[in-house]
């Protein structure tokens, strides 16, 4: 597994400016552009880092986050949290302490809501005991990657 020396820590800090170069990257670390870019390769091959756009789902009509807890019937913690986090509109799933095994992050929107998230995806999903959604009625500094899928592409041409 990569070492996160300083080097990448400060990359990984540059690009949180999402819009800037590798170039200006190189400069303010006095180092070579050559150098970042494999940096930045090497992070994104390990699964360390990943560059994409974030979305505020507020600023957009219809969008919303909810927060899922999952509390499963058999203790399969990192199957069931790889499988769910293959689901349509999942953002992100984490094994958690506490009441439930499992939380949800899932980024709705108004044409694939609540109702069509839980009955057409999460319900196919076998050894779930018992679920409890968290509407978002009002987020800060939560941001998410817009994930475009082929459904969401028919919905926008009709």
């Amino acid at each position: 597994m990569l070492r996160l020396d300083r080097l990448n820590m400060r990359i990984i800090g540059h690009l949180q400016e999402g819009r800037k170069s590798y170039k200006q990257i190189a400069l303010a670390l006095g180092v070579s552009e050559n150098t970042v870019k494999a940096r930045v390769r090497k992070l994104e091959e390990e699964g360390i880092l990943k560059i994409a756009g974030y979305v505020d789902p507020e600023a957009m009509d219809g969008h919303q986050i909810v927060y899922v807890g999952v509390k499963l019937k058999e203790m399969e913690y990192l199957d069931k949290g790889d499988e769910i986090s293959r689901l349509r509109r999942v953002v992100s799933v984490g094994v958690v302490t506490g009441r439930y095994d499992l939380i949800l992050t899932v980024h709705l929107k108004s044409s694939f809501g609540l109702l069509e998230f839980l009955s057409e995806e999460l319900g196919k999903v076998k050894g779930i005991d018992a679920v409890e959604t968290f509407m978002v009625y009002k987020g800060y500094n939560i941001k998410v990657p817009y994930i475009v899928d082929e459904r969401d592409l028919r919905e926008m041409e009709k």
